[in-house]
């Protein structure tokens, strides 16, 4: 799908830098197969961003850039995971959600990490702890040890970011 000149480029990039790649994701991950995934996505995202390649001067730190990134989405996502498995083994097994209804939660639960994201990690955990434990703002902020007017500036920042994104 893509022509010559944009293809090439990375093939080449591919051929001499793959086997790098897959090593410097090995050795922080210690799995050769979610090593080689990784190294797979980190050249499927340079052939999507129609970069040119042959601009590059470090194409090491640019691919190590990008496989980063996916490094952190991937780490990010299995702590999500862990933390809903965590919080659906705490209920009642009669109450344990479908395999449909758990990868809708987790995948909101992802949607949200990411909307989220450029807020302060307290912000983030405030929000957390009002939508999904369902804390009011004067148990939150006894927990937290904030005053309610901290917990209250907290969540008008993450709707204010909840909003604006529904308008983009």
């Amino acid at each position: 799908m893509h022509d010559d000149s944009i293809a090439s480029p990375v093939a080449q990039l591919y051929a001499n830098h793959h086997g790098w790649l897959r090593g410097w994701l090995h050795r922080r991950l210690g799995h050769t197969a979610d090593a080689e995934d990784l190294a797979h996505d980190t050249f499927i995202r340079v052939l999507r961003s129609q970069e040119d390649v042959r601009e590059l001067r470090q194409p090491m730190a640019f691919l190590a850039t990008i496989a980063n990134g996916l490094l952190i989405n991937r780490w990010r996502r299995q702590e999500i995971e862990r933390a809903y498995l965590e919080a659906l083994a705490a209920r009642p097994v009669a109450e344990e959600p479908s395999p449909e209804v758990r990868h809708l939660m987790i995948e909101t639960l992802l949607q949200l990490d990411s909307l989220l994201v450029g807020l302060s990690m307290r912000v983030r955990q405030i929000f957390f702890l009002s939508q999904l434990d369902g804390l009011t703002y004067p148990q939150i902020a006894a927990q937290l040890s904030l005053s309610v007017a901290q917990v209250q500036r907290a969540m008008s920042k993450a709707f204010s970011v909840c909003y604006a994104s529904r308008f983009e």
